[in-house]
């Protein structure tokens, strides 16, 4: 069977008849080839027909009495038309062949190599905001454009650069060296006050002193200055001194009254979802916040293949725990006491160095809560190094 006949259609028949040579004659009158005849018996005839041409065979048969049988179809024809019957297979098929031959120009996944201190995650994620990412084209993601604009997003890399091989994507990195400050700056710094106060004690190691003891000073005043007048010549260093000053400050806090804690877990369900890059999909009801008294544990599972290769599909488990709660009133001698340790941690984390050495503290009950109003004078260390410029930005306590 040639290409032609096999794209037209051919049929395999049988004829059943009285007079097969009669048959036969006719048939060739009318322009019918018969290929491949098998003479059966005295009754039946094998042979292959064009498709066309079943229709007027079977006409003359009848008109003779004869019988005609199809025992088979051959040629691409008859599967082509099968597969039109299935427009469900037939789209599959398309969709198949299209992503075979989108699937040589497109990143399906992205790894990372050379990074020691940058997390591989962060990269991956300023890559996918770069558009190095699932689904980019091959050409695109080693284009000049798509190397800066990650450089940019991360500038602890000195260097990145994108190599692709099938459907994977590495980015090869160099991250910069980190050059340690140094711990005596060169130039002109002065030791300046890091709030206002009265200096009740000064130490200066280098430097010139602004200030002394028992004078007022105010946040920012200058207290040893890095220039130093030696007569014939001023010399510039970098000022070092310890400042302390006695310092007042004020500080308001809050506790609740009444507070809810959960007692035994009432209910526990499992609710799921999915995550397509950065889209989710919740697949149960009420996926949204819930009260104080549910607690929600959430486990996400990335879809990897083997080799190590993450899709970027992911299922994601919630368990939502449901307590019973109940309310407990606050004592006012207890909520005075937290409220006191409080304002000393957050006193102690806002100084330098020094301690509180008097306190005036008031606790009231207002709209539902303890109030706490204090007043604490301490002594502290107020001397913060300041380059002599002025520029906040190179402020380092000392």
């Amino acid at each position: 069977m040639d290409l032609y006949q096999s794209l037209t259609g051919m049929l395999e028949i049988r004829i059943t008849g009285a007079n097969l040579p009669d048959t036969i004659s006719r048939l060739t009158a009318a322009d019918i080839v018969l290929r491949n005849t098998r003479i059966v018996d005295d009754l039946n005839l094998d042979c292959s027909v064009f498709r066309r041409d079943y229709a007027a065979i079977r006409a003359l048969a009848e008109r003779r009495g004869d019988h005609v049988a199809i025992r088979g179809r051959m040629g691409l024809y008859w599967y082509g038309r099968d597969l039109l019957r299935r427009p469900v297979l037939l789209a599959g098929l398309a969709v198949i062949l299209l992503f075979f031959l989108a699937l040589p120009s497109r990143v399906l996944f992205v790894r990372v190599e050379g990074n020691e201190t940058i997390p591989t995650r962060q990269i991956l994620e300023m890559a996918r905001e770069c558009g190095i990412g699932f689904g980019a084209s091959r050409r695109l993601v080693r284009s000049e454009q798509m190397k800066n604009a990650l450089l940019g997003a991360i500038p602890e890399l000195q260097w990145a650069g994108v190599n692709t091989s099938g459907c994977v994507a590495t980015i090869s990195v160099r991250e910069r060296a980190v050059v340690e400050p140094a711990d005596d700056p060169q130039g002109a710094y002065d030791v300046v006050a890091s709030t206002g106060g009265t200096v009740s004690q000064i130490t200066v190691t280098r430097g010139s002193a602004k200030c002394q003891v028992g004078q007022q000073v105010r946040e920012g005043e200058v207290l040893v200055s890095g220039y130093t007048d030696c007569g014939l010549c001023i010399r510039v260093e970098c000022a070092e001194a310890e400042v302390y000053a006695d310092t007042e400050r004020q500080m308001e806090a809050v506790f609740p009254s009444e507070w809810v804690y959960r007692r035994d877990i009432s209910s526990q369900t499992i609710k799921y979802g999915l995550i397509f890059g950065k889209k989710e999909i919740n697949l149960s009801k009420d996926s949204g916040i819930s009260g104080v008294e549910c607690v929600k544990m959430r486990d996400v599972n990335w879809i990897s293949l083997p080799g190590g290769f993450v899709l970027p599909v992911a299922i994601v488990t919630t368990c939502e725990t449901v307590y019973e709660t109940a309310s407990q009133t606050v004592e006012e001698d207890a909520a005075a006491q937290s409220l006191s340790d409080y304002a000393r941690r957050e006193l102690n984390r806002q100084m330098i160095a020094g301690q509180v050495l008097e306190q005036q503290q008031r606790v009231s009950l207002t709209d539902g809560v303890y109030l706490l109003e204090g007043q604490y004078f301490c002594r502290e260390m107020i001397g913060r190094r300041r380059s002599a410029m002025g520029t906040e930005g190179d402020a380092k306590d000392e």
